[in-house]
């Protein structure tokens, strides 16, 4: 089963998609949706060094039926919103696809995040393509993969895996790191960085895995 990155491009006559790309530097982050043919509502969380004027300005829309706000602190913003034109959550809901909530648009374009089979994947940029949304494929992971091949490169892996084997990491230390770069016959500072950006995606995992949730 099949873990695919994409990059959506929001189409211009949705209200998110004019506003999110007249303010790019504005997240507007989608927290929840439930997307229908007619209408659609989220909660959409604005992070912006001032919300009021973007709050007016959606609320000006044609297209948003109805807007509530849940709070607001100095630069965020939590909006209840009811839109006429889900369009951009269409192909999701035709495709029967769960998308990882939540989920950023910014300048006009949306990282999703799926989960899903392969035929449903492939339904999804079918849909897409029939709403002429344009869209991109970052990447696309088995998730019965090792989490090592999702998360390092070959070559974070050959690293870390000869410093794990020459007692870097053990307490106390049994190697230093010059010791594992002249085990890889690299520079210190090219054995660091490796190491260093490797360590970096293995906490960043934990974090987003087992605290942040």
């Amino acid at each position: 089963m099949p873990h695919a990155k994409l990059s959506v491009d929001i189409p211009d006559h949705t209200w998110i998609g004019d506003l999110s790309t007249a303010h790019p530097e504005v997240v507007f982050q989608v927290v929840t949706s439930i997307p229908g043919e007619g209408t659609g509502i989220g909660l959409v969380r604005l992070k912006t060094t001032d919300p009021l004027p973007l709050i007016t300005d959606i609320q000006s829309r044609d297209d948003v039926e109805d807007l509530e706000l849940l709070w607001k602190h100095d630069d965020e913003a939590l909006l209840q919103i009811e839109t006429a034109n889900p369009l951009p959550l269409l192909p999701v809901l035709r495709a029967g696809v769960p998308l990882k909530m939540p989920f950023d648009i910014q300048d006009g374009t949306a990282t999703w995040e799926v989960t899903t089979s392969t035929s449903r994947l492939s339904s999804l940029g079918d849909h897409l393509d029939d709403l002429g949304i344009g869209f991109a494929i970052e990447h696309v992971r088995e998730i019965d993969a090792s989490r090592a091949d999702q998360l390092l490169t070959d070559r974070q892996q050959e690293v870390l895996l000869a410093a794990v084997d020459a007692g870097y990491y053990r307490a106390p230390r049994e190697s230093t790191l010059g010791d594992v770069a002249e085990a890889l016959d690299v520079a210190n500072a090219t054995c660091s960085d490796v190491l260093h950006r490797a360590e970096g995606h293995i906490i960043h995992w934990f974090v987003e895995e087992h605290v942040e949730a």
